[in-house]
């Protein structure tokens, strides 16, 4: 898991110590057992997606004010919003997302997506659930928001297929973006590579509200101002703090991290991979389709990194802290209070101005049709309005839903303008036929090709990466 170095208050001696141990105290804590034997090969598209780009509604999106709407409900269910119509014959969205209602024949709907009440209803467990297909375990009852990643946990589904596909030749095989979520010590469980090894572990680069065409890996700029001869004083400096870090331990977990940290050095001193980064270079009125802010750069940066063959690309919406107060959360779609002024002056029109216009760039480019894409969350939010939190009804906020939310599918042959899935009268329940997060997952792995998903531990003994779920085959 990257993170700084040393911090300024830290020398360096306090840090190889404090770190190693850190790391050496690692326990295996989830208590989860894996299938064991060999994976039985799963179907395939018969076509696989190059990339994918799973875009992380970070807070848990509302559903029934999104895309799930429902509008014979009554008023305290339904909300102040009205559905439009989009291009898609199945599909009606809010009425303030009408960039994307063109794009509709785009991309597919899937609504009942349920925890099947497998899940604890925090931030937490609805991470690592719908980032790795695989129902929490007793330590997320146990810890709640408390529950730090572990490193047995399942790994991410961007971790196996960055193992399982063939390496870039110059680039990680997954890349996240504009951030980590969330702040220490609250580090979201599920974004990992966990029991498959450190070394699958993302790449992140890291941006920032005040500067959002810059983004920065770890310790490193990846804008200009790194000379070469500057980029091989600090390599050897960090070979000389693995040196140390060697001499206090030698579990493989530390070997892992060397082989991230030579990679990251290797990537950002070529000046081969430098241009996939380079945001400014992208035409002003492109960037202004996007809209100027992180998160539009963040999906602009996404789709160049598509355009240079990464595997799979993560952004996490990164929420804006000034609306915290606003909306009783952490700035981003937790919703807990005035829900939709929120959706309806910030959140939205941001989302729809960014979203669409990635769609669009996809397409204009004839990279869609090769490309998964997905937006998804942790969790949707309560059909009925009145968060206790915030005051109730007065309050005008919506809580934690983990029983339906709804993902969105685009390209890599997806039959767009269709709705698979269907929720209750008040979107609060499946009608028919649940969906869970294991079946999403085995979705994008089949539309990626990854019909092998067997993994050995430690001991050579091999176990299946994900025994439950299928793919949506109809989708596709």
């Amino acid at each position: 898991m990257s993170s700084p170095l040393f911090r300024p208050a830290m020398d360096r001696r306090a840090f190889l110590t404090a770190s190693t141990m850190g790391l050496a105290s690692l326990g295996f804590k989830g208590g989860v057992r894996a299938s064991t034997g060999p994976a039985v090969a799963a179907p395939t598209l018969a076509k696989p997606a190059k990339s994918t780009v799973l875009f992380f509604l970070c807070g848990g999106s509302s559903h029934i004010d999104m895309w799930d709407m429902k509008p014979d409900a009554p008023l305290e269910y339904r909300g102040e919003f009205k559905p439009i119509r989009t291009t898609g014959d199945d599909i009606r969205l809010c009425e303030h997302l009408p960039l994307l209602a063109k794009q509709a024949h785009r991309f597919s709907m899937i609504h009942g997506v349920t925890d099947g009440g497998r899940a604890t209803g925090d931030h937490h467990a609805g991470y690592y659930y719908n980032l790795t297909g695989h129902a929490p375990d007793p330590t997320f009852k146990q810890q709640g928001n408390d529950r730090r990643p572990y490193p047995d946990d399942w790994p991410y589904m961007g971790s196996v297929i960055g193992m399982k596909r063939p390496q870039h030749p110059s680039l990680p095989s997954l890349i996240t973006l504009p951030h980590k979520p969330s702040k220490l010590p609250f580090t979201r469980p599920g974004q990992f590579a966990g029991r498959i090894g450190m070394e699958y572990d993302p790449f992140f680069l890291n941006g920032r509200f005040e500067e959002p065409l810059k983004f920065a890996a770890p310790t490193i700029s990846v804008g200009g101002g790194m000379t070469a001869s500057r980029m091989q004083d600090r390599k050897a400096l960090l070979a000389a703090m693995n040196d140390a870090r060697r001499e206090l331990d030698h579990e493989v977990a530390i070997q892992n991290y060397v082989k991230q940290q030579e990679r990251a050095f290797d990537l950002l001193s070529s000046s081969g991979t430098a241009n996939a980064f380079d945001i400014e270079s992208e035409p002003l009125k492109l960037r202004e389709r996007y809209g100027q802010d992180i998160n539009g750069m963040s999906l602009l940066m996404a789709r160049r990194l598509v355009e240079a063959g990464v595997p799979f690309i993560t952004v996490f919406w990164m929420g804006d802290e000034s609306l915290a107060k606003k909306c009783r959360s952490a700035g981003s779609w937790d919703t807990h209070g005035n829900n939709f002024n929120c959706l309806r002056e910030n959140l939205l029109p941001q989302f729809d101005r960014c979203f669409s216009a990635f769609l669009e760039d996809l397409s204009s480019r004839g990279l869609l049709d090769e490309t998964l894409v997905m937006v998804t969350s942790e969790m949707g939010r309560m059909p009925k309005v009145g968060d206790r939190r915030s005051g109730g009804v007065v309050g005008a906020g919506r809580d934690h839903w983990t029983a339906c939310m709804s993902v969105l599918m685009a390209g890599a042959g997806i039959r767009g303008g269709q709705a698979v899935g269907e929720t209750d009268a008040r979107a609060e329940l499946p009608k028919d036929r649940p969906i869970y997060p294991e079946d999403v997952t085995k979705t994008v792995y089949y539309a990626m090709g990854i019909g092998d998903l067997e993994a050995h531990d430690k001991l050579g003994r091999a176990y299946n990466l994900l025994d439950e779920g299928r793919p949506l085959t109809e989708l596709f």
